[in-house]
């Protein structure tokens, strides 16, 4: 019942491997027309909770974390990002916030930078995004500047915020992801072509 198929398909495996390299081609072109090259910069900082006498570590460290996970949704407000361009106005500038409405310069802010926790250690890691590595890196120097001078205003002053790791960009753009989207259309080509083939020849 499917031997016919499969003997069809590893008869005509170039034409199979051919299709798959015209769908990567076609994907890895649509790719970089539909959304420019970006590089990513990290930083991480630390956050440290003022710890209460007789409070174990653990509790200090679990602290950290939920201080953190507040610390990434505060990231994403309008608010934090007026901080940062006190911080730094020429970055904002640089990438035109001042020119967007409300609903454009949120979309732009949240797409532009990322953070996450690395549970059990209280660390914070800090990423922007960008089509040059070093205003990637400017933009996450002026996170976490903004987090380190003026996150106490969303945390309280139990907490010290601290620069653990400068940023620093990566040497290829991560965005978008070139090798996942080239494989994905490397598959798709083939799949089609097989399932052409198999109508055509069943």
């Amino acid at each position: 019942m499917y031997s016919r198929p499969i003997k069809i398909l590893v008869k005509r495996y170039k034409l199979l491997i051919t299709a798959g390299i015209v769908g990567s081609v076609l994907v890895l072109i649509l790719s970089i027309l539909i959304s420019p090259l970006e590089y990513k910069a990290d930083a991480q900082v630390l956050i440290i909770s003022q710890s209460r006498l007789g409070v174990d570590p653990y509790t200090v460290v679990k602290s950290a974390e939920r201080v953190g996970e507040n610390l990434i949704q505060i990231m994403k407000t309008e608010d934090f990002l007026n901080k940062v361009a006190e911080q730094n106005l020429s970055i904002y500038k640089e990438f035109g916030f001042q020119d967007l409405e409300t609903r454009d310069k949120r979309k732009l802010w949240n797409n532009s930078t990322s953070a996450s926790v690395v549970y059990g250690t209280g660390v914070l890691n800090v990423s922007a995004f960008h089509k040059t590595p070093e205003t990637a890196e400017k933009l996450a120097k002026a996170v976490v500047d903004t987090l380190v001078v003026r996150g106490w205003e969303y945390v309280g002053g139990d907490v010290v915020i601290k620069v653990i790791n400068n940023p620093v960009a990566t040497k290829y753009p991560v965005r978008p992801n070139l090798p996942l989207n080239v494989f994905a259309g490397f598959v798709f080509g083939v799949i089609f072509m097989g399932l052409i083939l198999v109508r055509k020849f069943r």
